[in-house]
């Protein structure tokens, strides 16, 4: 009985060690389809994902590609012959400002005492003159003419000779060595002079670094600014003045007029508004401003890269508060929309006004100025439309500020 027992215990054992085999190969099996089942999902989640990337990626370069603006140089695209707008009606497009109703107050207008001083002031010392009056003693900021020969131990050295050409030199600049120029002050105009001065350690020429040099220095005279005398106004500017008091009224004039253009200006683009902007000439304007962007672009990385300074590879890097193409065409939109009023505003008045521009006349005025050659390069840079538009411009504001009422 005790054997039979056993025997039956035997194969129970032997029984429960095969079903947990089968059961424990069927977790395997279902952890394999599983853990298999999970790397299909991933594999087709990240497959999804990069496709879906790179369509996006694709789809944005499409995008750029479809509204990128090619940069043209005809400054004249868009315009007719006669400088107008191509194809635009300005009557039903622009809605003017008021601006034959419109008073301007005199003191937004009126020239300053203070601009007219300095503006007197910067053309007196732009005809600055040598004067060798004896009388006068060299001060701090004059500018002096001289000549000069230096010499160490009574040898002349190279480079320290002006060689009675005559040297422009502005007292107090620092442009010569240290106690040079102090050691000219209060001497006068025809006065030979011992300047003792000592070159730096770190001077560039070697052979003069710590030296101490003597320099023969011959004052020829003293750069004198002119008074506003009638006799000054005869001389310089007998075209427009014969007196001292009507050059003054002259340059108050023109600050005046200056003034009045630009609130002029100003007024009729704040006041009036565009119904529809026209594409084409939008189209062209952002061309133009692209090709005038690259252009400034180029400019600065040449002077960025004499200096060694970082230079710009994007056209969009140099435009402030722009970080991408797609913002920076977004501002090219903008800018040309802004050009486009300007023209579209002033086109409306000077059609309204009945106004006209003699264009074979601004050529020969500016042939007689500026020669052929100049001439010949306008016509060729920027066309006969966009020179007349330009004039369009000028013409309207004159024609504006000729009939403002300035209270």
């Amino acid at each position: 009985m005790e054997m039979a027992k056993k025997d039956t215990n035997n194969g129970n054992e032997v029984l429960s060690k095969s079903k947990a085999k089968r059961e424990a190969r069927q977790k395997e099996i279902a952890k394999e389809k599983k853990e298999k089942l999970v790397s299909r999902i991933i594999t087709t989640t990240i497959v999804t994902i990069f496709v879906a990337i790179f369509a996006v990626a694709i789809g944005f370069q499409i995008y750029k590609s479809a509204i990128r603006t090619t940069s043209n140089s005809d400054f004249s695209a868009g315009l007719t012959e006669a400088g107008l707008i191509d194809g635009v009606e300005t009557t039903s497009t622009v809605s003017l400002a008021d601006y034959e109703g419109l008073v301007v107050p005199m003191n937004e207008v009126a020239a300053t005492a203070e601009e007219v001083d300095s503006n007197i002031q910067s053309t007196l010392s732009s005809h600055k003159a040598i004067s060798d009056d004896s009388s006068i003693e060299i001060k701090s900021g004059d500018t002096v003419n001289i000549d000069y020969v230096g010499s160490i131990d009574g040898v002349e050295f190279e480079g320290g000779n002006s060689n009675g050409e005559g040297y422009d030199l502005e007292i107090g600049s620092g442009t010569f060595i240290e106690g040079f120029e102090d050691q000219l002050i209060g001497h006068t105009p025809g006065e030979d002079v011992v300047v003792k001065a000592t070159f730096p350690e770190d001077y560039t020429s070697a052979d003069l670094a710590g030296k101490k040099a003597e320099f023969a220095v011959t004052i020829h005279g003293v750069y004198v600014t002119p008074e506003l005398t009638d006799t000054f106004v005869q001389e310089n500017f007998s075209d427009v003045a014969s007196t001292a008091d009507e050059y003054r009224a002259y340059v108050e004039n023109n600050f005046y007029r200056t003034h009045l253009e630009e609130y002029l200006h100003n007024y009729i683009l704040e006041n009036s508004t565009i119904s529809s902007y026209p594409k084409t000439y939008v189209k062209a304007l952002k061309s133009i401003t692209k090709y005038n962007d690259e252009f400034s672009m180029q400019y600065y990385n040449q002077m960025a890269s004499q200096y060694g300074m970082e230079t710009s590879t994007n056209v969009w890097d140099t435009i402030e508060g722009v970080d991408n193409e797609i913002e920076y065409e977004h501002d090219l939109t903008k800018r040309a929309e802004e050009m486009a009023k300007q023209a579209l505003v002033y086109q409306a008045i000077y059609e309204k006004a009945g106004l006209n521009v003699d264009f074979d006349a601004i050529i020969a005025e500016m042939t007689e100025t500026n020669g052929e050659d100049y001439v010949t390069n306008m016509k060729d840079t920027y066309g006969q439309g966009y020179m007349i538009q330009t004039e369009i411009q000028s013409v309207v504001l004159d024609y504006l500020a000729d009939n403002a009422n300035v209270q």
